[in-house]
């Protein structure tokens, strides 16, 4: 755990979230995500001002490994997009927790938080999968 990660929220998707100013929230994929994805090559993330539902499918990121679903660990409405990624998704290798941010939400229902894990639960439910 590092001080970075210390106040992140984790879905059992592998999406971080870092809860911003009101009810905004900035979402990402987790280090252990990238990591088995391996490369990332392209990533397809919601539009502006689309509306995402919690633990529903909102884009994709392909690696050269594979083509995963990115899910919404929240609900509500995009505000604000990584438009870097378009031209470098390599970066979410790089710094997942920082330049490698997906999508900013400004949430509908943020008691959708109370499902998410700690960065300790979800270290644990990481550790879980692979004994």
């Amino acid at each position: 755990m590092t001080k970075a990660t210390a106040t992140l929220l984790y879905s059992k998707e592998h999406e971080w979230v870092l809860q911003l100013d009101g009810n905004r929230v900035r979402v990402g994929i987790s280090d252990f995500a990238q990591k088995q994805l391996g490369d990332i090559v392209f990533v397809e993330t919601p539009e502006l001002d689309d509306e995402v539902t919690a633990n529903e499918s909102m884009g994709t990121i392909e690696s050269v490994k594979a083509v995963s679903d990115l899910y919404s660990p929240v609900s509500g409405t995009v505000v604000l997009v990584n438009e870097e990624l378009g031209d470098a998704p390599e970066t979410i290798n790089e710094h997942p927790y920082e330049a490698g941010w997906l999508v900013e939400v400004e949430m509908s229902n943020p008691d959708e938080l109370e499902s998410l894990l700690n960065e300790e639960a979800y270290q644990a439910f990481i550790n879980e999968g692979e004994e």
